[in-house]
């Protein structure tokens, strides 16, 4: 390891936690355009924020259309290496409790505040790692550049704007996620499928069934409003359903309130699916038997309750490298005349259109539904024992003192288009740092480590 580096980056903690808090307290959301400013202005003035300080680094800067930034260690090397970071944040939300999101606190060796770990933070140190690598000299032969978008969390339409523009380096890292490396990001598979009918005015019958709000969220609420049936005698079926999957329902005149808990559709098993729940209540009581309604009593036993590896629609499945697939029933839409749902399933590489794609919408059309619209999205993978992956852990191992390994996950990072790119903490690991929710925070010594670890990795690949 470098011991000067080392020694910078200590001698600048000081400045380092000031200029996260700085930028932290910018609230950038993505609101709409508002002339040259893509993303809104608070995206706007975070990005230009984070350019400035390149500058006052002494980094050549430039600035895309307002939609991403490049900061360059030096512009007179090839550029070799891209360090893909983010300037935007998800809203603030509700709940904060140790400091208001963005009025950014030092607390019990900690940073507080929306964008601390997610991802502003891990973005400055790694612009402070290139700082120190350039103000101690170290002879680097290759460029190092970073990139800093300003879209990320909304739909990375920074990043496509980016890359009509510029190639790719020859290696990416994005300090967007966790430690140690994440080296596979799994494909995905979204389908809507459903039938529409003649109505049946029968009673008693399902006026609406609705639930979910995001084809990629387990729905946490689920709606079912009955018609001409006695709610009374539901009674001993609720009582059943809040037993068995441990929801909590509430009935209200014809309508019945299901509250589950909502998980990231990469990891279904950790929510309680509303939607699912509401189904199998509906299913145990004595309605009108309609088409609709027995069509939609097999949905439990396509999308078994507590049950996400895909094999109720015959897709189960699992590789070594890039573990089990998931999948989960996120939207529902059930009316007297039609019924529709959405799934989500997150793939492993050994998934394809034969064994996955066609398994399923042959299980689900003979289950009786007509209609499946869906396709599969490729996974991402950087193969684990590739020269960067290895320096990159190498890196990771001699300042952490940690075991370096790669991991596989569900959801997608900005890496996931990218063809050498992985993401490469900035979180160590078993550390929740409330990324996304309320009191988000990022650990002083997470900080100080990510950053040399960053010097140490670029200065590997860089010499």
């Amino acid at each position: 390891m470098n011991e000067n580096v080392n020694k910078w980056i200590d001698d600048h903690k000081e400045e380092l936690l000031n200029d996260i808090k700085e930028l932290c307290s910018i609230p950038s959301v993505n609101s709409d355009p508002e002339g040259d400013m893509p993303f809104g202005k608070e995206p706007y003035r975070a990005l230009s924020k984070a350019l400035e300080l390149c500058k006052s680094y002494g980094f050549s800067v430039t600035n895309y259309d307002n939609y991403v930034g490049a900061a360059d260690l030096d512009p007179s090397l090839d550029r070799y290496l891209d360090v893909l970071g983010h300037t935007d944040v998800v809203p603030a939300g509700e709940g904060w409790t140790v400091t208001e999101p963005f009025n950014i606190i030092e607390k019990d060796n900690r940073l507080y505040g929306r964008g601390t770990s997610d991802d502003k933070g891990p973005l400055l140190c790694a612009l402070y790692a290139m700082r120190a690598i350039k103000e101690c000299k170290v002879p680097i032969k290759k460029g190092v550049r970073a990139i800093i978008g300003s879209d990320e969390e909304t739909g990375s339409l920074d990043i496509a704007h980016y890359y009509e523009k510029e190639p790719e380096a020859e290696l990416t890292f994005s300090p967007d996620a966790e430690f140690p490396l994440i080296n596979i990001e799994k494909g995905q598979f979204r389908v809507t499928f459903g039938k529409k009918f003649k109505e049946d005015p029968l009673l008693p019958r399902i006026k609406s069934l609705k639930a979910g709000i995001a084809l990629n969220a387990v729905p946490q609420k689920a709606e079912l409003v009955l018609e001409g049936y006695d709610m009374k005698l539901a009674r001993r079926a609720i009582e059943e359903i809040e037993k068995e999957c441990k929801v909590k329902i509430e009935a209200e005149g014809e309508k019945i309130t299901v509250i589950g808990e909502s998980a990231h559709a990469s990891t279904p098993e950790l929510g309680k699916n509303a939607g699912l729940a509401a189904v199998m209540l509906a299913s145990r009581l004595p309605l009108h038997e309609s088409e609709a309604f027995k069509l939609l009593k097999k949905i439990p036993l396509l999308f078994p309750y507590g049950i996400t590896d895909g094999s109720g629609i015959g897709i189960k499945m699992e590789d070594e490298e890039s573990h089990a697939l998931t999948c989960t029933l996120d939207l529902f839409n059930v009316t007297p005349g039609e019924i529709s749902f959405s799934f989500d399933a997150r793939t492993p590489v050994m998934a394809n259109d034969e064994n996955c794609r066609l398994v399923a919408e042959e299980t689900i059309k003979k289950a009786g539904f007509d209609s499946f619209e869906g396709k599969m999205v490729p996974p991402h993978v950087v193969p684990s024992d590739s020269e960067f992956v290895k320096k990159l852990l190498g890196a990771y191992e001699d300042v952490t003192g940690l075991k370096g390994y790669t991991v596989a996950i569900g959801g997608g990072t900005y890496c996931h288009d990218i063809k050498n790119g992985v993401a490469f903490g900035a979180v160590l690991p078993g550390r929740d740092t409330r990324m996304h929710g309320a009191d988000e925070f990022f650990d002083i010594d997470n900080i100080m480590l990510a950053t040399k670890v960053y010097a140490e990795a670029m200065i590997r690949l860089l010499v």
